[in-house]
């Protein structure tokens, strides 16, 4: 009797090691899943701490703007500034160029006033527009001058006036599209 149950203890061997092995992978692939989807909620729980801190300081922010427009001197500054209210009796000024009354520009004083124009900035398409008449203006001048010093032989007289009319029509130019841009 002894002999027949070693016998088959020794050939359920690799069958239960296989299965021991089975079960192995499965309870690995399970401990790997649950550490898996604790990671996504841990995760998941730090993005929702951050968010959270976020809304309590725009909440926080909310809060001190209700605080502020509920005082009367505020509410009072703001229309002043944004909306320009006066009080009655008071009369209102409004200045279109500050560094006329001041006397200083505010860009590049010290500049002529042909670089200190070309510091304005005006809209995209006005900017556009003025880049494309400057350019016919100088590429005018340039054939003029071209044309003028071809057809006069080499009269430096000629040339020298068609590039200071050149410049002194750019300079009109440049002030132009400043003075259109204030109003």
């Amino acid at each position: 009797m002894g002999k027949s149950t070693t016998r088959t203890i020794g050939n359920s061997g690799p069958i239960s090691f296989f299965i021991a092995m089975i079960i192995i992978l499965l309870g690995t692939v399970e401990i790997v899943s649950t550490f898996h989807t604790y990671a996504i909620n841990l995760s998941e729980l730090n993005g929702l701490r951050k968010q959270e801190a976020s809304l309590v300081a725009q909440k926080r922010d909310l809060e001190n703007q209700i605080s502020r427009w509920s005082d009367n001197a505020y509410v009072t500054a703001q229309a002043r500034e944004r909306l320009g209210f006066v009080f009655p009796g008071e009369e209102a000024v409004r200045v279109l160029h500050p560094e006329a009354v001041t006397g200083t520009k505010s860009n590049g004083s010290e500049k002529s006033d042909d670089s200190s124009t070309d510091t304005t900035t005006l809209p995209w398409y006005s900017e556009l527009a003025y880049s494309f008449n400057k350019a016919d203006k100088q590429a005018g001048d340039s054939s003029k001058s071209k044309s003028s010093t071809s057809g006069s032989g080499s009269n430096p007289s000629s040339t020298a006036s068609s590039s200071s009319s050149s410049s002194a029509s750019s300079s009109k130019s440049s002030a132009s599209p400043s003075a259109s841009s204030s109003d």
